[in-house]
């Protein structure tokens, strides 16, 4: 067990993020966080935005309640916030928010109505242990390259995604929203996200058919663990609609899919790839699982990112999520191929 302490140079990393995110002196802040965020990275947002002169404040919300059917790690979206009207309106009235609930608020139903306030801009601090922050600190040269990657997707109308395992995936992209993030951003209704460097679309509906294979060594985020059996998933107009394979993780997917009992919760959520240097595949065996949030996973340098759960751009809502990195696809954007055998290619290679 690492210890969760001040590091002084875990204080210098967080005021190299900060100052890269537009934040210094007299800049108005709240940093929002709940009873369950990690106070350690509460205490070092503090400190680094005093050092800075920022001029901030400290937002603690309760937990929620758990209502879910099954044991929930990972949702994809806070619901720290619970509608509390005060809260929303102080959040409008500040340049940034620094996010350090446990799942971000990126797809919380309160931050459009703070986005659309128009001065407000949002850096998520995952719920990680800050060694591995400061392992995947954003930089300033990580920017061009996922703009560039994030500028491909939106100007693609296909996505199509294979494998040797037999992954054959096909992506309308037409009119999908598009984003990501290097971690850092300075204008109001930005979103930042440390960890970040990931490229993402977000599928309208009847968008997404094929098959997708998972083997040894891909990840299931959700149970913050590496698959050790083959896991064959079909996929026909947007909803995962059988799930095969013999071993223990096609067991306990189609277990947990299962015990929602919630159709959206199959739905494909988004699709991308990763393109962090610092983001490493090992990772997972040297941490507990307490110790991460498993968001360096999902912007593993040419992994082809993929996710089941809530698309508010499709219609769905649901609490169940998985976030699936695979190893070794191939990615194509109008027959453009910008990741091979999991590699970034052309002006995206790092």
């Amino acid at each position: 067990m690492l210890q969760e302490r001040i590091e002084g140079k875990w204080l210098a990393a967080f005021r190299r993020v900060f100052a890269l995110n537009g934040i210094g002196k007299g800049t108005r802040i709240a940093i929002l966080s709940e009873t369950q965020s990690r106070p350690v990275l509460v205490h070092l947002c503090e400190l680094a935005a005093y050092d800075l002169g920022a001029e901030f404040c400290m937002i603690q919300m309760p937990t929620p309640v758990q209502t879910a059917p099954v044991p929930v790690k990972s949702t994809g979206t806070s619901w720290a916030i619970q509608g509390n009207r005060a809260v929303i309106e102080a959040l409008k009235l500040c340049e940034v928010i620094v996010d350090c609930t446990v799942e971000g608020l990126i797809h919380a139903p309160e931050w459009p109505e703070i986005e659309d306030a128009g001065r407000t801009r949002l850096l998520v601090i995952t719920n990680e242990h800050p060694e591995i922050l400061e392992r995947t600190e954003p930089k300033a040269e990580h920017g061009p390259k996922v703009q560039l990657g994030i500028q491909m997707l939106r100007e693609a109308s296909e996505m199509r995604v294979t494998s040797p395992l037999g992954t054959d995936l096909t992506v309308d992209l037409r009119g999908a929203p598009c984003g990501g993030t290097a971690g850092f951003g300075t204008t109001p209704g930005a979103v930042a996200h440390w960890p970040g460097s990931l490229c993402l679309a977000f599928p309208g509906k009847n968008a997404v058919n094929g098959r997708i294979v998972m083997g040894v060594g891909d990840m299931n985020l959700t149970f913050k663990t590496y698959l050790t059996s083959r896991i064959d998933f079909t996929i026909e107009n947007d909803f995962v609609t059988r799930i095969e394979g013999d071993g223990i993780d096609a067991l306990h997917f189609r277990e947990y899919m299962e015990a929602w009992d919630d159709r959206n919760a199959y739905g494909m959520s988004h699709v991308g790839w990763g393109m962090h240097p610092g983001a490493k595949w090992v990772s997972a065996a040297m941490y507990d699982k307490r110790d991460m949030q498993a968001v360096e996973f999902r912007a593993l340098a040419g992994s082809f990112l993929w996710s089941t759960g809530a698309n508010q751009y499709a219609g769905r809502y649901t609490l169940g999520h998985f976030d699936l990195p695979m190893r070794n696809c191939t990615i194509a954007l109008d027959g453009r191929v910008v990741v091979k055998d999991g590699v970034l290619q052309g002006d995206l290679a790092l």
